[in-house]
């Protein structure tokens, strides 16, 4: 399934698949130890891995290599579906864990220059809040993929165009994992992307920095 999000002289496709892990893996991730943990907002678990192996792991290795194996095919298929360019750039997967607070809010955001492909797994639990995607900053033209666990939404980003948010939904931690084909190669995303480099590595720079201290964005 896929949706287009359109606004003036620009537009942009998300990508959905339902059961997109098989049950056996969908199972283990669901039943980490690690989703127990619940002291702040955001709780991230961050995980990065190539064709030579795993370069950082807050989970079992062997799982973070089983996952990279089982899905990397499928997820470039996608991105060269979505941005054949950007798919030439690609160097390394990043799997991060994130179980938001059922109060915490995510701001809207665009994603960083090193995302190809930024993706989303709806985890756990049964019923939650899905990912919401606008046209603008502002929060116009709202398309919500709405929340099935198993459930995965990809999109390639592009600089101040692929808004979106997410939240927890007041009731339960939302349980997600974040898998994002990722590059070293800031320069020629904005090149493909046509995109001032300065500008944009400037807000990549600064935005943690204004989410730290104001929960914004620019």
């Amino acid at each position: 399934m896929s949706y287009k999000i359109n606004k003036n002289s620009f537009s942009y496709k998300i990508r959905t698949e339902d059961n997109f892990l098989s049950q056996n893996d969908f199972n283990e991730l669901i039943n980490l130890d690690i989703l127990k943990q619940n002291q702040s907002e955001f709780n991230i678990f961050h995980n990065e891995v190539d064709d030579n192996g795993v370069i950082l792991s807050t989970i079992d290795k062997k799982f973070v290599e089983k996952l990279y194996k089982n899905y990397h095919l499928k997820t470039l298929s996608i991105l060269q579906e979505l941005n054949y360019e950007k798919s030439q750039l690609y160097d390394y997967t990043d799997f991060t864990i994130i179980v938001t607070r059922k109060n915490a809010k995510f701001p809207i955001h665009d994603d960083t220059p090193n995302k190809l492909l930024s993706g989303v797994i709806y985890l756990y639990p049964e019923k939650n809040s899905g990912t919401i995607f606008y046209s603008d900053k502002k929060g116009s033209n709202e398309k919500k993929i709405e929340w099935v666990q198993n459930r995965a939404v990809f999109f390639s980003r592009v600089e101040r165009e692929t808004w979106h948010s997410y939240q927890g939904d007041g009731k339960n931690s939302r349980i997600t994992l974040v898998y994002n084909l990722m590059t070293k190669r800031i320069k020629e995303v904005y090149k493909i992307e046509k995109k001032n480099y300065f500008f944009g590595n400037l807000r990549w720079k600064l935005n943690p920095y204004l989410f730290r201290f104001f929960k914004t964005y620019i």
